[in-house]
């Protein structure tokens, strides 16, 4: 009889990994302990008495030493009870003599987690999904720890450079995984850096107005007028006085033209167009924030078609568990309103058939094993082995199924046998 454990575990992730551990699948258990035995040590996890339920769990084991549910159980309650390393003993035990389980090798990476070793989890995770694909529980914890660890390299990055130009925008929509996911410099801020320290390109030169032609041009110079020398002082005090000075002839002014501005000294402005600033490289914190955008990305990603997998097959086994309860109703709301009935009959038509089929049975049971589940927008395709048993038929055959999202929901759009 499988265990859950009642509480998640407490430091995992800080948080963010703090998924419920199932016990589940362990029939490759050597012993099997009595029902009653593991009643009595759930009844006691349940209300929190994990001493009490440790007590009785070591006395089964130690008649049984090799049972794995047990071994499991005693690795959940000193988990529980903080007790990190015994617990991840246990947890390691299991997965060297039941290497085909997934959960021992999903609690051990949950623990690993919590102590901050994220890539022995994320290597422990994958051994969980190799044995088995289709474990929702470890393929979102795996998400998780990619999550973390893409944190992580931002983090690493501004510790290496602290001082880099790295736009606050671009750090905050990092820590919350969206937003600027091709890394490096957003464009805008980096051209306007760029010109603020460009020198200033010199204007070309201007030739002035002739208006203005007395302020800016040089005028032809006008030739002084001539001074006969003073003649030789004379003896006598009184000297001669001086000849007239001749009024020199007023010199036509010729048409001036416009003079252009001379150029300036190259130490002034530069002259010509300056030569471009070349860019600067990437920094090294631009080089891991770049690195850890695509690993973000690529871990959101991942987590939603994660999500999306595990949507999807939890409808399909819903629908199964309908079926196999003979809860018509419920098997009938699992096809959507475009499904596209056999044989071409109406919906109604259809459902009536099903209906009548359905409740002359005396018990169904329906499985669902091995599904692959591919997702291209909100199509999702499904193949299966589905074996059918009831008090008249026993069928094992291929199945599959084409569910389209609806709202929040995925439903049935087409059935069919094979693959």
């Amino acid at each position: 009889m499988p265990l859950a454990s009642p509480h998640t575990y407490r430091n995992a992730l800080r948080g963010i990994l703090s998924k419920t551990v199932i016990l589940s699948g362990l029939i490759a258990a050597i012993y099997s302990v009595q029902a009653s035995e593991v009643s009595d040590i759930s009844k006691l996890m349940r209300n929190g008495q994990y001493a009490d339920a440790l007590v009785k769990t070591d006395a089964v084991l130690a008649k049984h030493p090799r049972d794995a549910q047990m071994r499991f159980v005693k690795g959940l309650i000193l988990a529980e009870q903080n007790k990190s390393a015994e617990a991840i003993a246990i947890f390691s035990k299991l997965t060297e003599d039941f290497p085909d389980l997934p959960e021992p090798y999903n609690n051990l990476a949950v623990l690993y987690a919590a102590n901050g070793q994220y890539d022995k989890a994320r290597t422990t995770l994958d051994m969980a999904i190799r044995t088995n694909p289709t474990y929702a529980t470890a393929l979102e914890n795996l998400g998780d720890i990619y999550a973390k660890l893409a944190s992580q390299a931002y983090d690493k990055a501004l510790q290496i450079d602290p001082g880099s130009n790295v736009p606050q925008p671009k750090l905050t929509l990092v820590r919350t995984l969206s937003g600027n996911i091709t890394g490096g410099t957003i464009p805008k801020l980096a051209s306007a850096n760029t010109a603020s320290n460009k020198p200033s390109t010199p204007a070309a030169p201007v030739v002035p107005p002739t208006t203005t032609t007395t302020t800016t041009t040089t005028p032809t110079p006008t030739p002084a007028p001539e001074i006969k020398p003073k003649p030789e002082p004379k003896p006598e005090p009184k000297p001669e006085p001086a000849a007239p000075v001749e009024k020199p002839k007023p010199v036509e002014k010729p048409v001036e033209k416009p003079t252009p501005k001379p150029a300036e000294k190259p130490a002034d402005k530069p002259v010509g167009k300056p030569v471009e600033k070349p860019a600067e490289k990437p920094s090294k914190a631009d080089k891991a924030a770049e690195k850890a955008d695509k690993a973000s990305a690529k871990a959101a990603e991942s987590a939603r078609e994660e999500k999306d997998k595990t949507a999807v097959l939890a409808a399909v086994n819903n629908w199964a568990k309908a079926w196999s309860d003979l809860d018509v109703k419920s098997y009938l709301a699992a096809y959507g309103s475009d499904f596209q009935t056999p044989k071409g009959e109406t919906r109604k038509e259809w459902a009536d058939e099903r209906r009548a089929r359905i409740e002359e049975k005396g018990h169904i049971t329906v499985k669902v094993e091995a599904p692959q589940i591919a997702i291209k927008n909100d199509t999702a395709t499904v193949r299966f082995r589905q074996i059918y048993n009831s008090n008249r038929l026993t069928v094992n055959s291929r199945k599959t199924l084409i569910l389209t999202k609806q709202g929040n929901k995925w439903l049935i759009k087409q059935e069919r046998s094979g693959g």
